[in-house]
């Protein structure tokens, strides 16, 4: 562990991530949206981002380089999840989530070509499993509602493409900038674009204001925001290709043992199998030298 401290990073996001992924829908159901979760998500990062910078003596990168490389990978982040919510207003949830989740494949090409990264035999087993693994953990069954023609797959491409794009740009902005600098953009850029969240809530519908709502969605959403910022420092210290798929097959395993603890429902055979290779994931790319 003293020699690798991204799988440390990691190991902490994909828990807090875990437990976000299985706690969220909580507050929704009792009448929350979810636009108005993300804004309350991107208030919460305000506490991580100030205790991080609060470490380093607030020392904070500011040339035009260090804002332009933070503001890309919160734009991206943070869009993504916006262009996401679109999606799936238009589009199925179990072809939309299954799309997505593979944005890992962008940050594996990217980093190969650009970054030189590379992995070892096992290395590249490890990442081939996560890469199965994340879609089978992604599975819905089929609800019998059509799509609204085919712009969901427009928007399901956008955010593919921007979540892994995201995460080699993390990778890339560490080599000159301070992990706690990227987070501190990340941050406002989130709270930027939550105008953008408020347009797209439908205001007209009942909102639950009370503590299962906004108050019970901050408690959890914090959750998010801190396994944001160990994600960046996971990134800062670990090859991008070996981080991102890692991360990505692990929480959803997390997620559905607690679910499976809390909601006492099976997952599908196919969920299943998709555990199975994501546990097995995680060992290889746990044990890949750096």
């Amino acid at each position: 562990m003293k020699k690798k401290p991204w799988l440390v990073f990691a190991i902490i996001t994909t828990t807090f991530w875990g437990v976000w992924g299985a706690l969220i829908e909580l507050p929704e159901k009792a009448g929350f949206p979810a636009t108005l979760g993300y804004s309350v998500w991107a208030l919460t990062m305000i506490i991580p981002a100030t205790i991080a910078l609060g470490l380093v003596g607030w020392k904070l990168e500011h040339d035009k380089k260090s804002v332009f490389l933070g503001s890309v990978i919160g734009f991206a982040g943070a869009g993504g999840q916006l262009v996401l919510f679109e999606a799936l207003r238009s589009g199925p949830a179990y072809l939309v989530f299954p799309f997505i989740s593979l944005s890992p494949v962008v940050t594996i090409l990217l980093s190969y070509v650009f970054l030189k990264e590379r992995a070892s035999l096992r290395g590249w087993i490890g990442i081939i499993l996560a890469l199965v693994a994340i879609p089978l953990l992604s599975y819905q069954s089929a609800t019998g509602d059509g799509s609204k023609g085919y712009l969901w797959i427009i928007l399901a491409l956008i955010v593919f493409l921007a979540w892994g794009f995201q995460a080699y740009v993390m990778k890339f902005a560490n080599k000159t900038m301070k992990a706690e600098s990227i987070f501190f953009y990340m941050t406002i850029t989130g709270i930027l674009l939550i105008p953008f969240a408020l347009w797209m809530t439908d205001f007209s519908q009942p909102i639950n204001w009370g503590f299962t709502g906004p108050w019970l969605m901050a408690m959890i959403q914090i959750l998010n925001a801190i396994g944001a910022l160990m994600l960046v420092y996971a990134f800062r210290y670990g090859k991008a290709m070996i981080v991102s798929p890692m991360t990505n097959a692990l929480a959803p395993v997390i997620t559905i043992i607690i679910s499976l603890s809390i909601y006492r429902v099976i997952p599908h055979p196919i969920i299943i199998v998709g555990m199975l290779l994501a546990i097995s994931s995680a060992f290889l790319l746990a044990i890949e030298e750096e």
